[in-house]
């Protein structure tokens, strides 16, 4: 399995939108688990490693 990069502050896409209807969101915690904050509405979820890179579509460019 290939392993995604990325860091802090980077944005991401992930396989479902929110329901704000943006699918843009930046990272703003790395560790064991990962939060992410909406750029539609500023929400943010906090989830684990795991299911956030099984959640992940990509990476954009800035």
């Amino acid at each position: 399995m290939v392993s995604k990069t990325y860091n802090l502050h980077d944005y991401v896409e992930m396989k479902k939108q929110h329901p704000c209807g943006t699918n843009r969101w930046q990272i703003i915690r790395v560790g064991m688990d990962i939060r992410i904050k909406c750029q539609g509405c500023g929400a943010s979820i906090l989830m684990p490693r795991r299911d956030f890179d099984k959640r992940l579509k990509k990476v954009l460019p800035e």
